[in-house]
């Protein structure tokens, strides 16, 4: 989501860089843009005052005047003192030996937050613990039977009394059920409105007085903009919030709430809502982050979603054919698959330092990406075993019939035969110690249409 002032900041520091030397008028005009680029990506007026001056404190100091490359210079300072402002990076508190500890989740109605409470259940089942689901929302019938849906899907203990009832009772009865069944973490979903009013905040503060949370986290849109620090105010003072979760930052918001709601609330981010899929939740990385923005890539996320999509026995499975030169398309078939756990594309290429500046980037049309790999899968799945370990034996009679079965044409078929046969040639290079030179778009062939 942070595309626009990615680019804009880029550009000012490229600029920057084919000076061999940086006069202060320099540092004033590369400052000016560095305001407006913030200012457009929705950041706070406060915030870009205070984060501008300090980056021109430093930028005309004796750190810059003295560097060998005063432009690349200014870019560090740029990325320490975003660092900075997104402050600390925030982690659940699990104080005390009372169990279960509770988190409650609140913010305005259409922030995300009971799809987030499932995504927070399965991040706190992978680190150990016995995550619990208390439907609280008893304003929107919708969110109970959306938090039972997804409890059961997930697989994690719930508990719900409907609408009827009073939220601080439902609560303090689903911490009873959760201690009887020995649940280390209670999450608790709360009702929402679409602005902040006071019986919002009594019903809230009770729940608080009832539960004795160890978290409150607010979960906020990314995408509302400016007026997310308001709401991110409002609910502090109002019931006392001790983290941030935003949601919604895989969308084309500007991304200025991120960089706001951290610097004006002093509250720390904890959590990004990167997809709409259950498994969409990242730890906050403040470094990685400005990574991101500055457009130096996130190595280090993109090796988390690798790890936690390939185990070591697949990975070692996949190296020995890669070695012997075996690779076959079901194994193509299935690190397409995997690739596509680990999100879209343009976000795995946007980890990648360097190309998500690529104009190629910016131009992917994600849903026809989807539709196209969709054809790769439906025309390899048409396959016989045979057929995907000797794909040789594709003669035109079985490469009609395999379009036949997968709906597209025969072109189609040839175009993902081309692809594999241009993916093993890649693989041959690399296994020979040389660098591949890759075709079509930068890291992936071209897929059918």
């Amino acid at each position: 989501m942070f595309e626009n002032l990615s680019q804009r900041l880029q550009d000012t520091f490229d600029r920057l860089g084919r000076r061999g030397k940086l006069t202060e008028a320099d540092v004033d005009t590369a400052m000016h843009e560095v305001r407006l680029a913030l200012l457009e990506a929705d950041v706070a007026l406060p915030v870009v005052k205070d984060f501008v001056r300090r980056v021109k404190e430093r930028s005309i100091g004796a750190e810059v005047s003295k560097a060998l490359n005063p432009g690349q210079q200014v870019v560090k300072i740029v990325h320490e003192e975003l660092i900075d402002t997104l402050g600390q990076p925030g982690r659940l508190s699990f104080s005390g030996s009372t169990k279960p500890h509770v988190i409650m989740l609140i913010g305005l109605q259409g922030s995300g937050k009971t799809t987030t409470a499932a995504k927070l259940a399965i991040h706190l089942r992978r680190e150990g613990r016995q995550p619990f689901l208390i439907a609280a929302d008893t304003h929107r019938p919708a969110a109970v039977n959306q938090l039972v849906t997804l409890a059961k899907q997930i697989d994690v203990p719930y508990h719900e009394e409907g609408i009827d009832q009073i939220p601080g009772n439902i609560c303090a009865n689903g911490i009873k059920t959760a201690q009887k069944m020995d649940a280390s973490v209670v999450i608790i979903d709360t009702a929402g409105r679409l602005q902040i009013d006071e019986p919002l905040m009594e019903e809230l503060r009770q729940i608080k007085a009832r539960t004795n949370p160890v978290e409150i986290l607010l979960v906020a849109d990314a995408m509302t903009g400016q007026e997310a620090v308001n709401i991110a105010r409002g609910f502090n003072v109002g019931v006392g919030v001790t983290g941030l979760i935003l949601t919604k930052i895989d969308g084309d918001a500007r991304g200025g709430a991120a960089i706001s709601m951290r610097a004006v609330t002093g509250v720390p981010i904890k959590f990004l809502g990167t997809s709409e899929k259950l498994d969409g939740l990242e730890v906050f990385h403040p470094d990685r982050l400005t990574d991101r923005i500055l457009g130096m890539g996130d190595v280090m996320s993109l090796i988390e979603k690798a790890e936690e999509t390939y185990t070591e026995e697949e990975a070692l499975r996949l190296q020995k054919k890669l070695l012997k030169n075996q690779f076959t398309l079901q194994d193509f078939l299935e690190q397409l698959q995997k690739v596509r756990r680990m999100g879209s594309f343009s976000q795995i290429l946007g980890m990648l330092p360097g190309l998500g500046r690529l104009q190629a980037l910016e131009q992917i049309d994600q849903e026809e990406m989807e539709k196209r790999i969709k054809h790769v899968e439906a025309i390899i799945h048409s396959m016989t075993p045979d057929e995907r370990a000797n794909p040789k034996k594709l003669n035109a009679s079985r490469r009609k019939r395999i379009a036949t079965g997968s709906g597209v044409e025969v072109r189609d078929v040839n175009e993902v035969l081309k692809q594999f046969r241009q993916m093993q040639t890649m693989m041959e290079q690399l296994r020979k110690g040389r660098m591949p030179r890759i075709p079509g778009f930068p890291g992936f062939p071209e897929m059918p249409s």
